[in-house]
């Protein structure tokens, strides 16, 4: 988001007190921010506070002095690439919805030439008014987004309604909006997380796979207009984007049989599931029951090769790898992606503290047949975004041919 200047928005709500986390947000992800609030909005949080977090004045009325300077709410609009009103009151939802502008905000959301997001701000019963809710149809049918906090698992469906959504969450919506859709029309399939191999019914051999790079390969993916497939392992993550179609498997055999039935329509495929090499040769119908003294011999027997099974059966697809390897990283990852016929491979290191196994950061280096990138410890989101970008640019370059 870097660049993009966001005029936020601040009303008389007890949760004006989050915008400054969100301007925090916003900035951090490279954004200018420029605030309005309203008067009522001054009486829970102070325009010092907010004009130290955003290095600029706060705008609140028509005139700033009395020597006749003025705001122009044109000009602000015509400055923003994008409004984002940030706690939304009743009010101020029924003002914008019936086009009454009697403050600053309200006049310059009449002159908003960018897109204007809301994240509504009230207790439940106002927000379930149905005055409130006409004006919310009528701002969602003139294009405004409204962000809103997902409903719980309460019978009713409405745990969470009216609440403002939190302002990590309300700045990744918005960074999903201005993330380019380079990737509109390709269909994705994604492996993540670890597989579990029975022993019986309650005990298996798996790994330390949390699935988190696999999960945000997919968000990033979804978010730049791809049509996503995510053939998870047994993890606890759940997907964010709606466009994410998702296939829950326990096995190898499971996951590399969901894998064929998507593989041959993808354009894409991103294998980063930590299969398991092996499995039990018998799994026991009952609880095997431990015999003091006596060891127990389980029997392995290697599991398919899912990337190598694919990598031979590719027609045209852009198969990216990942390898974990423990010493001689280089020469491994560069064996494993010409064997299994990948044309990408993603290496990390167990030797790279806090980057693998359940960490919500990673260190890789991108090898593929023509080059190498190192990449220093960021996020996985940032790191699945660097991942994407190489891939597009590897599917845009005139020299790229898949093998």
């Amino acid at each position: 988001m870097n660049g993009v200047n966001i005029l936020l928005g601040i009303t008389g709500s007890i949760a004006a007190y989050k915008s400054c986390l969100l301007i925090r947000e916003f900035v951090r992800r490279g954004c200018e921010v420029q605030t309005v609030i309203t008067p009522a909005g001054k009486e829970f949080i102070t325009p010092i506070t907010l004009s130290a977090l955003t290095h600029k004045p706060v705008i609140s009325e028509f005139f700033s002095q009395r020597d006749g300077t003025w705001h122009s709410h044109v000009d602000l609009g015509l400055w923003a690439d994008a409004m984002v009103i940030a706690p939304c009151t009743a009010a101020s939802i029924g003002k914008m919805a019936h086009g009454i502008a009697d403050n600053m905000l309200i006049t310059t959301y009449l002159s908003m030439r960018a897109p204007v997001f809301i994240a509504p701000a009230m207790d439940l019963d106002m927000y379930m008014h149905p005055s409130t809710q006409e004006n919310l149809k009528i701002l969602e049918q003139r294009g405004v987004h409204i962000i809103e906090p997902a409903t719980g698992f309460l019978a009713s469906g409405l745990e969470g309604k009216g609440r403002m959504e939190e302002p990590e969450k309300i700045a990744q919506y918005i960074e999903r909006f201005f993330m380019p859709k380079d990737l509109e029309g390709k269909r994705v399939m994604i492996t993540a997380g670890p597989t579990y191999e029975k022993i019986d019914p309650v005990r298996f051999i798996g790994n330390y796979s949390s699935g988190k790079m696999g999960f945000a390969l997919a968000e990033e993916c979804a978010d730049r207009g791809a049509q996503v497939t995510l053939i998870a392992g047994p993890v606890s993550i759940k997907t964010v984007n709606p466009s994410i179609e998702r296939i829950d498997v326990e096995s190898a055999k499971e996951m590399l049989a969901a894998a064929e039935k998507t593989f041959d329509s993808s354009d894409i495929a991103i294998l980063t599931a930590a299969v398991a090499d092996y499995a039990p040769d018998n799994v026991a119908d009952q609880k095997i029951k431990r015999k003091d003294g006596e060891q127990m011999t389980i029997n392995l027997t290697p599991n398919p090769d899912i990337a190598k099974t694919l990598g031979q059966r590719k027609k045209g697809q852009f198969m990216t790898g990942f390898a974990l390897e423990t010493n001689n990283e280089d020469d491994n990852a560069r064996e494993k992606l010409i064997k299994k016929n990948l044309d990408m491979i993603v290496l990390n290191s167990l030797r790279n503290e806090g980057t693998c196994f359940k960490s919500d950061e990673n260190k890789v280096k991108i090898i593929t047949h023509n080059d190498v990138r190192t990449y220093g410890k960021k996020p996985k989101r940032e790191v699945a975004r660097d991942i994407i970008d190489e891939i597009v640019k590897c599917l845009a370059g005139p020299e790229y041919q898949t093998i």
